[in-house]
């Protein structure tokens, strides 16, 4: 996946005992040390396959289930072209980022903007991680209450897994479910100081992911097999100028399906062979681009103008075919397991920046057990609160996709290759970073308009 030409070339590193720590107070973990104290063997170091399924489990998140809407939105065929150009354009923005970052020595997001624009502008990308990490991650969390417990909306009462099967108990309540899951599954895999071992679960999640795919593909064959589906439209509606703009409503939901940047250092520093991190996001985003396109593709086709903003939503009524409650519930349950395993994924960048923006001349987050235990148990409290005491914010995440994530996916890694501190940017480069900003700011700020004029 690569746009325009190759990058100047720079002096690889491809070992990690080769990877020194420049900046002290990077805010993402540093590079270990087999002579460091911190208890790491930096001999053992991250696999290719672990690198690529801990950063396709980064990329693939809530917002896949929201594709399906892109496509109703702007019709199947540029719906799918939107997909594979967003994927083209996020490819191009990290290599942006890894080029600079080889060429100084950069072992961080944060440092790599320290690098470019001084102290602020590694506290602007720390804020803005933070902001879109701590907003997907309580989606995750209000996301996995409404599957396994319940939610209502508009006076409208959808009963989640456990209330189906069990009835209406305390505990099956959501605050419950979601302190159960918390203390069990959330508090054991955020305490992980590596982020490498969570390749196990990394790769669980990606299954649950295709489990989804692989059920959506089985009915939408046994429905057209049985003539259940007509032929869904190929391009948008467009009658006025409103009609027009709120094409864009689709960007956030693009731009948060691809948005991996904060978690591509915490990866490389981990990776045994650095040369592999170029191949490492190649690989990982064909593997979701592919799941994506699929996903995007039979869910629009199976429910075509009745897709709803959240697909899952549409496996809550009758798939029309055999045993269609089991594979309703094997979806909702697959979803859910998938979200709680990409959440200590998606919190292992959170927390390392909430501790460089406040912690910034400490020593590492890693040698501090008090630091980094006070910490997980700080940000996971605030999560909880917010996915129990917020009924919904989805208008909020639209907006959080459409600025912060924008920035952080899109406009600062070209703004660091607009800035060019090491003279390796072409022309190309520069034409295409400018496009990058224009696109990005363009299409954010009339998403915006047009989510507060709806």
């Amino acid at each position: 996946m690569n746009i325009g030409s190759h990058a100047p070339k720079i002096e690889k590193r491809t070992s990690r005992k080769n990877k020194a720590i420049i900046d002290n107070n990077a805010p993402l973990i540093p590079k270990t040390n087999p002579k460091s104290d911190a208890g790491f063997d930096d001999s053992n170091g991250a696999s290719f396959y672990g690198a690529v399924i801990n950063l396709s489990t980064t990329i693939i998140g809530a917002g896949v289930m929201s594709l399906p809407a892109t496509l109703k939105e702007l019709g199947m065929v540029p719906g799918l072209l939107a997909i594979i150009f967003m994927a083209l354009l996020t490819e191009k923005s990290i290599e942006f980022m890894i080029r600079f970052s080889r060429a100084g020595n950069l072992t961080s997001y944060g440092g790599l903007m320290g690098d470019a624009f001084g102290k602020y502008g590694t506290a602007l990308v720390q804020i803005c991680v933070i902001i879109n990490n701590i907003g997907v991650l309580i989606v995750y969390m209000i996301i996995i209450g409404d599957v396994l417990s319940e939610t209502s909306s508009g006076g409208d009462h959808h009963s989640g897994i456990l209330e189906g099967w069990f009835g209406v108990h305390w505990w099956t309540g959501r605050t419950f479910v979601l302190l159960l899951t918390t203390l069990l599954v959330f508090a054991p895999l955020v305490s992980f100081k590596r982020i490498d071992s969570l390749r196990f679960t990394s790769a669980l999640s990606v299954g649950f992911a295709v489990v989804f795919l692989v059920i959506a593909v089985g009915i939408a064959v046994a429905k057209i097999i049985n003539g259940g589906i007509g032929m869904p439209r190929l391009f948008p509606i467009i009658t006025d100028m409103a009609s027009f703009f709120k094409l864009f409503t689709v960007v956030p939901v693009l731009v948060t399906a691809y948005i991996c940047h904060y978690n591509v250092h915490s990866i490389d520093n981990e990776l045994e062979d650095s040369a592999q991190m170029h191949s490492v996001v190649r690989t990982a985003l064909t593997l979701c681009s592919s799941v994506y396109i699929m996903t995007s593709f039979f869910g629009f086709l199976l429910f075509g103008e009745g897709t709803l903003d959240d697909v899952l939503a549409n496996f809550d009524t009758d798939l029309g075919i055999p045993f269609g409650s089991v594979l309703n519930d094997i979806v909702r349950f697959s979803y859910a397991a998938h979200l709680m395993l990409v959440f200590p994924v998606v919190f292992y960048p959170l927390r390392i920046n909430i501790d460089g923006l406040i912690f910034s001349k400490s020593r590492p987050l890693v040698l501090d057990n008090f630091r980094f235990a006070s910490i997980t148990i700080a940000v996971i409290g605030v999560i909880f609160l917010g996915a129990n005491f917020i009924p919904s914010i989805w208008d909020a995440f639209q907006f959080t996709g459409a600025t912060v994530a924008v920035c952080v996916g899109f406009i600062f890694p070209a703004a660091i290759t607009l800035r060019d501190r090491y003279n390796l940017v072409t022309k190309q480069d520069k034409i295409l970073s400018v496009i990058m900003i224009v696109l990005a700011i363009f299409s954010s700020v009339v998403a915006i308009y047009s989510d507060a004029f709806a």
